[in-house]
């Protein structure tokens, strides 16, 4: 029974090891700020409104896999689960683009 606590104490300084540093967090934070602050800037420039939702959606995508990977912690649990999750992520983004495309690329070819 001793070894068996002595054991799970063992993990969870190995699994503690494993995570960042504060630092680091700070850092994933102030790429989160940039990123959203570049997002923000895209949607106010005029000369990119034909480009907006190529541009937005790419750092969308990697905002939210930086949120996944570090703050949720995705990237330090099993490999399945992160295959899991990468599924159904692409799924989401082709619904997504499939319906840009629906309803925003589509309309204005059939009046062309």
């Amino acid at each position: 029974m001793d070894t068996h606590a002595h054991a799970s104490g063992n993990h969870a300084r190995e699994d503690h090891a494993r995570h960042p540093s504060p630092k680091v967090y700070v850092l994933i934070g102030l790429i989160l700020t940039i990123v959203t602050a570049v997002e923000i800037a895209v949607y106010y420039i005029d000369a990119l409104n034909d480009w907006s939702t190529a541009i937005i959606i790419p750092l969308s995508m990697s905002k939210f896999l930086l949120v996944v990977m570090f703050y949720m912690h995705l990237k330090f649990d099993n490999r399945l689960l992160t295959a899991v999750f990468a599924a159904c992520g692409v799924l989401a983004i082709a619904v997504i683009v499939s319906l840009v495309i629906l309803f925003k690329v589509l309309p204005y070819q059939a009046l062309g």
